[in-house]
């Protein structure tokens, strides 16, 4: 098991998966802003962009329980977030790595939203990644608990008495969103642990974490392709069952990984589908991105001289196999390392794999 052996060390830099989040904070906020030309954004303005609403869940919309947590008020609001990101996110995401990460933080912000509608009896217009940073302190407490890591209790006491007084002294703060968030992630990381201690008994390779995240990526994209074209036509009929179907070919999946990985030169192998996989992503949605730029090109684009923009508007077929072969090039180039040590493997990388997952048991 990793264990924080400072128990005074209760900052980490960001990660990669927390520098991301405040990228796209930021960005949307700075969008926000800028078409709304307000510091302050509308309340209508929010609405149409995400925000949750009384009715949004018994409506269907229920995109709106993660669009709702990119969505801020404020700087104040946004800033407030982002701090607590930076202060919190770090020392989770170093811990349990970008995927794990990446669950717990979209539980929050489903569990928050869900517990906002419940407790509001009236409408209401929520907007903010509360419920999300909420998840990433409860699922630190959840680790602390589990004794995963060694934060001094000093640090819950501080941060969670802040974050009561806060929601009791201001009247604009949604307490549901909070709490919702702050239990979501507190579930999510004992259900990981649990998952965890399972896949120590079933699999026999701890896998790398670029091979979890750029699986989940796959994963939700071809799903996501899947729901937008109707390929399974009975969904809608008879969801649970799709619902199983996906989970076992999800986890036939994972075991063929999982022996993969186990042989000599498994690591490179996998490297190698993932970057062919990829490329295989870009041609799966190649009609809408064709349709994309065929638009975009009788657009703003339409009249530029810019050699670049002339020759993808001449041929936007070509155009996307383009693209392809640069997804599946920045793919081996992210993951080369990797690749030359699955390459290099005499039996040592599968053996270090296999010894990873029979030393640590759970997170």
């Amino acid at each position: 098991m990793r264990f924080l052996t400072n128990l005074d060390r209760s900052y980490e830099a960001p990660q990669v998966m927390v520098q991301l989040l405040l990228g796209v904070n930021a960005a949307i906020f700075l969008l926000c802003i800028a078409q709304s030309k307000d510091m302050s954004i509308p309340p209508e303005f929010l609405f149409r962009y995400g925000a949750m609403y009384s009715g949004a869940i018994e409506r269907g919309e229920y995109w709106r329980l993660i669009a709702a947590g990119f969505l801020h008020a404020n700087p104040l609001h946004i800033l407030g977030n982002m701090l607590c990101l930076v202060l919190w996110g770090g020392l989770l995401e170093k811990r349990l790595g970008a995927l794990y990460f990446t669950f717990i933080y979209l539980s929050g912000l489903v569990a928050g939203g869900i517990v906002s509608d419940l407790s509001h009896a009236g409408p209401y217009l929520s907007v903010g990644a509360s419920g999300a940073i909420s998840a990433v302190l409860g699922a630190l407490l959840a680790l602390r608990l589990l004794g995963r890591i060694g934060l001094p209790w000093s640090f819950f006491v501080i941060n969670i008495g802040l974050n009561i007084a806060l929601a009791v002294s201001v009247a604009k703060i949604d307490w549901g969103a909070h709490l919702g968030g702050f239990v979501g992630g507190m579930i999510a990381c004992v259900c990981l642990d649990i998952l965890e201690r399972l896949f120590a008994r079933l699999l026999r390779c701890k896998f790398p974490e670029f091979l979890k995240m750029n699986g989940f990526i796959v994963f939700v994209i071809v799903a996501a392709y899947c729901w937008n074209n109707s390929v399974f036509p009975l969904a809608q009929q008879n969801v649970w069952v799709l619902a199983l179907g996906v989970v076992v070919v999800s986890l036939a999946a994972v075991k063929v990984t999982d022996l993969i990985l186990s042989m000599k030169k498994g690591l490179a192998i996998v490297v190698v589908t993932f970057a062919l996989a990829n490329a295989a992503l870009v041609w799966l949605w190649s009609d809408g991105l064709a349709r994309l730029l065929a638009s975009l090109c009788t657009g703003w684009l339409r009249g530029s001289d810019v050699i670049a923009v002339t020759s993808v508007c001449a041929n936007v077929d070509r155009s996307i196999v383009i693209a392809a072969l640069s997804v599946l090039a920045l793919t081996m180039l992210l993951y080369w390392r990797q690749f030359v040590r699955g390459i290099s493997d005499v039996g040592f990388v599968g053996g270090a794999l296999r010894g990873e997952r029979t030393r640590q048991q759970g997170l």
